[in-house]
């Protein structure tokens, strides 16, 4: 295998590693307080094995973690969001997991049922792309007779 096709891009590691979602490592790496063997780098940089990533100077390494996947009937009255700081009410404190997970999809405030949680961003973006053409099943109740 090349040393090329063995690179990961800076943002995708540091959510692979569960660090943070890509969207917050690119805020970090725009910040410049992700450091790559001592450097800052540019957005796109890739990484390579054996490359010493740093987020405010603190040793970033996923050699050790391995993927999370959870099942979880979410009750009535729990929002599903990673945003702890906002919703008093979400998934993420309400599970109270030791390492970062986040929910594949979502389920209303007012709903209930099951609902995957991971630290896999890969595995998301297959379930959720419509392009992989996944089927969708809701059962719902209704507490009024059903009209045209």
């Amino acid at each position: 295998m090349s040393e090329e096709a063995k690179q990961t891009r800076i943002n995708k590691y540091l959510s692979e590693v569960g660090y943070c979602s890509r969207r917050e490592a690119d805020k970090l790496i725009e910040q410049g307080r992700v450091t790559i063997n001592g450097k800052v780098p540019e957005m796109g940089t890739k990484i390579s094995e054996g490359d010493l990533v740093q987020v405010d100077g603190e040793s970033i390494s996923g050699t050790n973690d391995k993927p999370v996947y959870l099942a979880f009937n979410k009750p009535v009255g729990i929002v599903c969001t990673t945003d702890t700081g906002v919703e008093k009410d979400n998934i993420i404190d309400f599970i109270n997991y030791p390492k970062r997970i986040f929910p594949i999809g979502r389920l209303d405030k007012p709903s209930e049922g099951l609902i995957f949680l991971t630290n896999d961003g890969d595995i998301v973006n297959k379930i959720l792309r419509a392009r992989n053409n996944h089927e969708k099943e809701y059962l719902v109740t209704v507490d009024k007779p059903i009209t045209p």
